[in-house]
């Protein structure tokens, strides 16, 4: 048990490693997230990650992809004793250093923001996932920021590539790009929340997409704004829905409550809103949907999608006239 003035990051590490030690967290299970650990200890996400990354380091837990950080199956050998250093050679890398290169470190990085949030990533955090000392990856990274935005990039390049043969018609190309974009979106929580439209990431990757809406554009009529307009509001319609993706994670991890129990703990401060006349049309409808209403992303994803597509018709189909 860490003593009482050790830092705070110490002494979380501390009461996480007894609980595991006495299986109160048995292997597999979730441990606090950060977000979870800072509310609990009342301590910055900084802080929160650090205890986490400490155990991660001693091979107490480690990261799933979309389920957070659980405890591993077996608990990792102490090291061994490190032998005396020479002052005359520089030090030589560990086993897991010398194969360091960048893809390695974009990778990591790309499954920690999928396994437990943007907010958890950090150029440390990633050293500590791939064993290497924490200044490492900066040999192949400048900063975090830098490291984002390759992390982003390479998620936007998983989706196989656009067909060299699009479909007949500005449609179903645009159908096309805009499911392509939504499965990265599904894929990936994360990448909805880096950038507003108004400030775009100048990503490769992402471009991609953007030509692929654009050329279904192209050839129409439409001026370059006119181009221009309908690819942005396509993409930020996209981009919308998916942020609730990881604002429901992110909820979720905060306070162990999911989306089906948060909606049923809410029904007692219902039954006012419904019983006093105000709002008769949202009465009505809470009284007709006796089995509930179950909000569906993908669906309303599809809705929005043939929606705005319809409405765009006669702006496209008429520009050249």
């Amino acid at each position: 048990m860490a003593p009482e003035t050790a830092p705070p990051f110490q002494r979380i590490a501390a009461e996480l490693r007894r609980r595991i030690g006495t299986g109160e967290l048995a292997p597999g299970d979730r441990v606090p997230s950060t977000r979870r650990i800072a509310q609990d200890w009342g301590v910055a996400l900084a802080t929160a990650t650090k205890a986490l990354t400490v155990l991660r380091t001693e091979g107490l837990v480690e990261a799933r992809p979309r389920i957070g950080t659980v405890v591993a199956g077996t608990t990792a050998p102490a090291p061994a004793a490190p032998t005396p250093a020479d002052p005359h050679r520089p030090p030589r890398p560990t086993a897991h250093e010398g194969e360091l290169n960048r893809e390695r470190i974009v990778r990591a990085a790309l499954e920690l923001a999928d396994a437990e949030g943007l907010p958890a990533l950090s150029m440390r955090a990633v050293a500590a996932r791939l064993g290497v000392s924490a200044m490492s990856p900066y040999r192949y990274v400048t900063s975090k920021d830098e490291l984002v935005l390759l992390a982003a990039d390479a998620a936007f390049g998983e989706a196989a590539p656009y067909p060299a043969e699009p479909p007949a018609g500005w449609r179903p190309r645009l159908e096309l790009g805009a499911r392509t974009l939504w499965e990265l979106f599904r894929r990936h929580p994360w990448l909805a929340q880096l950038s507003p439209v108004t400030r775009p990431l100048m990503l490769p990757n992402l471009l991609a997409h953007a030509e692929w809406a654009l050329a279904s554009l192209d050839g129409h009529g439409l001026d370059t704004t006119a181009m221009m307009d309908i690819h942005v509001l396509l993409y930020s319609y996209i981009e919308g829905i998916a942020v609730n993706l990881e604002r429901e994670a992110q909820a979720e991890a905060a306070t162990g409550v999911t989306a089906d129990q948060w909606t049923n703990s809410r029904i007692p401060a219902l039954d006012p809103l419904t019983t006093a006349h105000r709002f008769p049309v949202f009465t009505r409808l809470m009284a007709e949907l006796t089995n509930g209403y179950d909000l569906d992303l993908d669906a309303l994803f599809e809705l929005g999608l043939a929606n705005l597509l319809d409405g765009l018709t006669p702006r496209i189909e008429n520009a050249g006239s």
